[in-house]
């Protein structure tokens, strides 16, 4: 029963966070404008928004690769990397939100990236060099 919980509520803080992001994605001239200071030049304009970009493909590009795992069985029954999927990417859905909606500046993107989407990647690709990999041997 327990099991079935953490699939649900896992698939659910997977989407969320996916939702989040597109959304970012396609308001991100707003997020940018948001993360500059009054008067910024066009080469400032251009910075913050490549840095942007590249956070929000590398964040869709990890989720994907989680859905990956997630929806192909390897890691949708492991206890633990779906309590901290769970963990990670319910927490990345709020801090994204904050993020649009109190305009946080773009620096802090990085660390949420880090903590909720980069660190639970890492852990999907442990999980499937361990299931796959061992899979193998046999």
């Amino acid at each position: 029963m327990l099991s079935g919980s953490l699939v649900a509520a896992r698939f659910l803080s997977l989407v969320a966070h996916l939702v989040i992001t597109v959304t970012i994605f396609w308001s991100k001239e707003a997020n940018v404008v948001a993360c500059l200071p009054l008067n910024y030049t066009q080469t400032e304009y251009n910075d913050k928004h490549t840095e942007l970009v590249v956070g929000l493909s590398l964040t869709l590009a990890f989720l994907v690769l989680e859905f990956g795992g997630f929806i192909g069985g390897v890691s949708m029954f492991n206890s633990t990397a779906s309590m901290l999927s769970i963990t990670a990417h319910t927490s990345a859905a709020i801090s994204l939100s904050m993020f649009v909606l109190e305009s946080w500046d773009c620096d802090k993107f990085w660390y949420i990236f880090g903590f909720c989407s980069a660190f639970p990647a890492i852990i999907e690709i442990c999980v499937l060099i361990g299931v796959l990999g061992l899979r193998a041997d046999k």
